[in-house]
């Protein structure tokens, strides 16, 4: 039995190339330089949800410091 048989799977140059994530090309930057926060911060900015709910967790935040300072100095 005269077979051909590639050594498709032993030979490097035989392999098929792999698609790029063009999608996460972004990511892998931003964890190349170290920078994943501000990668994040920026797409929930960027998204009209993500961007009401950092404004409301400011001024949450804000408030219970407010409420804190307030009651330390006998103000509310």
């Amino acid at each position: 039995m005269n077979a051909l048989m590639p050594n498709f799977d032993l030979d490097p140059r035989n392999k098929p190339r792999g698609e790029e994530w063009q999608g996460f090309a972004e990511v892998d930057e931003a964890i190349r330089e170290n920078r994943l926060m501000e990668y994040r911060f920026r797409k929930s900015w960027a998204d009209p949800w993500g961007r009401k709910l950092t404004i409301a967790g400011v001024l949450v935040i804000v408030a219970v410091f407010a409420y804190l300072i307030g009651s330390s100095l006998r103000i509310f």
